[in-house]
Order: structure tokens, then sequence, then C-alpha cells
């Protein structure tokens, strides 16, 4: 069993166009709706592979009663914490050659009461913490809910003796770090920004996720985009790439990712080769799809101890 918490969760409609001229009527080629928010996908993702998974998530209005129901559907125990305000809904347009254009909604603005009661269902959530192999905490929190969250978050699911993924950014990730989150995974950007300068190469992101262990991270999965990932935790530092053929849409990549490293144990090179093929297969998928294990091809995953440190990062 591995508890996702999405503290703001959301709807996901994808839209896929030839083009998107801003200022016209756009028709698009096909449309979806998709349950989304970072802890959903890692969710979605482990039940695609076979694991048992479980969504706390505040949810709120008609939007919040489908996003649950298309959970449901989908295998995943859900654990709601009814709101006040409705559930947001964020829209993706990706034209052909790839582009991407999101418009993301803030969301509801929590109260103190549904923060604190968001907190307590993560320890009343199915499995329990002895049964629990991972809670992975994942997103932006909601407006009303304070950067401390995740570590008064991380200190309680350490107490009662599980381990925790956080993937958030921000004032938030600083926060948590000095509870010592078992695995943070950064992306490049949101590790530029916890570390306060840019990453023009691989050296600069190992730099960088060293400072953030140091910080009280356990281990450090980072994100490179299209130059690969990185893994640096106490027992080594490991780097790794996987081809992509096409880039569909990479809504919910890391997430996959996420999901691959935890499902392969949450640890060492191996995890980290999941987590390559699971975050490649979902950039070929469309809106925020997560693959399943036909969808992966582990044999083209490359993972070293070598790190080419001095390798430009693009872009």
């Amino acid at each position: 069993m591995i508890v996702t918490v999405t503290p703001n969760p959301s709807l996901d409609r994808t839209y896929e166009l030839p083009e998107l001229r801003r200022g016209e009527v756009n028709r698009a080629a096909t449309d979806r709706v998709d349950p989304g928010g970072k802890g959903v996908n890692v969710a979605l993702a482990l039940t695609a592979a076979g694991h048992r998974a479980a969504a706390v998530l505040p949810l709120g209005g008609t939007s919040g009663q489908l996003l649950s129901e298309l959970l449901l559907r989908q295998g995943i125990e859900v654990a709601a914490v009814p709101v006040g305000g409705a559930t947001r809904t964020n829209v993706s347009v990706v034209e052909a050659g790839g582009t991407l254009t999101k418009l993301n909604a803030a969301g509801p603005e929590l109260t103190a009461q549904e923060s604190a009661a968001l907190l307590a269902a993560v320890r009343l959530a199915p499995g329990t913490y002895d049964r629990v192999d991972w809670l992975a905490c994942c997103g932006s929190l909601p407006r009303g809910v304070g950067p401390e969250w995740y570590a008064e978050l991380v200190a309680q699911v350490h107490s009662g003796g599980a381990r925790i993924a956080l993937d958030t950014s921000g004032p938030a990730l600083l926060a948590a770090l000095t509870a010592r989150p078992d695995v943070v995974k950064p992306n490049r950007e949101e590790l530029a920004e916890a570390v306060g300068r840019p990453l023009a190469t691989i050296g600069d992101a190992v730099d960088a996720a060293g400072e953030l262990r140091k910080l009280g991270a356990q281990q450090v999965l980072a994100s490179l985009g299209a130059d690969g990932m990185l893994l640096v935790a106490e027992e080594g530092s490991w780097y790794g790439t996987a081809p992509v053929a096409a880039v569909r849409s990479d809504v919910g990549a890391g997430d996959a990712s996420l999901a691959g490293f935890l499902g392969a144990g949450g640890s060492g090179p191996r995890a980290l080769a999941a987590a390559l093929a699971h975050g490649a297969a979902a950039v070929q998928l469309p809106g925020s799809v997560m693959p399943t294990p036909a969808d992966l091809d582990p044999a083209a995953v490359t993972v070293t101890a070598e790190i080419p440190l001095d390798r430009q990062l693009r872009g």
C-alpha cells in the first residue's frame, strides 16, 4: 500500500489541436478529462502498475464529486476531506508539435479547521502507518495553508514509523527539509529555486542536490527534463537517461517518475531506472494519462554512477 496526499487536487481537462491561435476560435481535435493533482497522478500510476494505492485529498463541489468518482472507477481508495470551496479545474492545450499551454486555477482556500482535518485524515488513511510502504505527499499547498504544513506532515508520518516522499517547491519544500523527508523530488527549476542560483551543468545539479541533503533531505530524486534524472543519497549518486521518440504531453510525467521510483522500492539505481522508464512513457501519452507496464521500455534506460558533471543542461 502506498498512500498519496494531494492538498490541492484538480480535474484536468486537455484539448489537443493542430495549432493554438490567440484571439480566434480554436477547435480541438480531441478532448478529455482526467483526475489531476500531483499526488493523484502518483496514485494513478501506481494503480496502473498493479500496486495498491489510496488518495487523501480535500474535495468540494460537483468537480470534487466527479474527481472522486473517476478515482474510484480506476481502483483507487479515496479518503476525502469535505471542504467548502469547489475543487479546481485545470486546462491544458497541446499543439501538434508538442507545445503545451496550461491554465491552472488557484483552487479553494482552506479554513484552519479544514487544514487540520486534512492532516488528521492522513493518520486515518487506508492501511495505517504500520501497513503502509510509503506516503507520497505532492503538489502545491492550497490557499489558507501555511508552508509549515508539509513539515508537520513529515514529522507526523515519521512518528508513526512510515517513510515519506515529498514533491513540492518553494517555502513549503524548504520548511519540510528540517523534518528530514525520506526523499524529495524537485525538477530542475525547483532545485535551482531551492538553492538560490541557476543550474548550468549536471554537476551544478549534483551540488544543489547535495545542499538539500545537508538541509535534511535523505534522498534527492531530481528531474532534469530532457537531460535525464539524478538520484543523490547517502549510499551514492547515480545519473540516468531514457530516450523519447516524441513528446505528446509532459503533464504528470514527474509524478509518473515518482510512482515508478516508489514502486521499485524507493532507493538505489534500480528505483532510478524505474523512475526514468515511467517518466519517458508518460510524456508519450495524451494529457495526464499515466503509463501501464505495456507502455514502459526499461531496456532503453541507462543508469550510471559515472556522472557527466561537465555536461551542459539544455534550455
